[in-house]
């Protein structure tokens, strides 16, 4: 488990498992691992946070989120023990 944000005294910390598919699990050179964050956390911020941790090469605005195994706004919020995928254009033919 890795801890990405630093969280202040008062602030809670939830435990987000992060899955990773195509090309962003060979960047992170993972399939999934948990990440512990404030309980304030975005999505947005998530991907920001573990971007800089990976240096993925994807920015943001190239992928879709699911949370719980549902498609999600980035503008969601997370929770403590949810599952977040990041998930990568898929080229078809």
């Amino acid at each position: 488990m890795s801890t990405l944000a630093v969280a202040t005294p008062t602030e809670a910390v939830m435990n987000i498992n992060v899955l990773y598919f195509a090309s962003l699990a060979d960047e992170a050179n993972c399939q999934q691992e948990t990440v512990s964050v404030p309980q304030s956390t975005s999505l947005t911020e998530l991907y920001e946070q573990l971007s800089q941790k990976h240096r993925f090469s994807r920015p943001q605005a190239e992928l879709r989120v699911a949370v719980n195994d549902y498609f999600a706004n980035w503008t969601d919020q997370i929770h403590d023990g949810d599952s977040v995928v990041f998930i990568t254009p898929v080229a078809g033919g």
